[in-house]
């Protein structure tokens, strides 16, 4: 390939082995999401509602870096399941309100292992590296 297209090789790109990646550690979740009838789209919604209780539409958008196209139909699925409520702020009637149900709530329950289950797979990485990865990565998220 001449030089002029080195920047298109795959091997040069920072965002293939992100992508790649992020979509190995997601799968990784899906054994023990799939038994509960969760994507892990929906896992991280629900520890953001675990955590607050409520937030809005934009709040959960920003913290779990999704737009509302991906939100809207998700939390529309999640509140035909009974696991969280959507409603008009009545300070400001453009911004929704999602809160969780007691359903939602317990499944927190059915949930609870499953980072200790991850983790009990073991890793070949050390506990510095993990952290170093961690911090690189948020550096990246809050840049954006």
């Amino acid at each position: 390939m001449a030089q002029e297209y080195e920047q298109l090789l795959l091997k040069n790109q920072l965002c293939f082995p992100l992508y790649a990646c992020s979509r190995k550690i997601v799968s990784s979740y899906t054994p023990y999401l799939k038994p509960l009838g969760l994507t892990y789209t929906q896992y991280v919604v629900f520890m953001v509602l675990w955590e607050k209780e409520s937030v809005t539409v934009g709040q959960l958008g920003s913290t779990l870096h999704l737009d509302a196209g991906t939100l809207t139909p998700l939390l529309k699925n999640l509140e035909r399941e009974g696991y969280v409520t959507r409603q008009r702020s009545k300070e400001d009637e453009r911004v929704t309100v999602v809160s969780i149900t007691e359903k939602g709530d317990a499944l927190k329950e059915q949930c609870k292992d499953i980072p200790l289950k991850l983790a009990a797979k073991g890793s070949p990485y050390t506990e510095e590296d993990v952290k170093e990865l961690y911090r690189l990565l948020y550096l990246f998220l809050d840049e954006s």
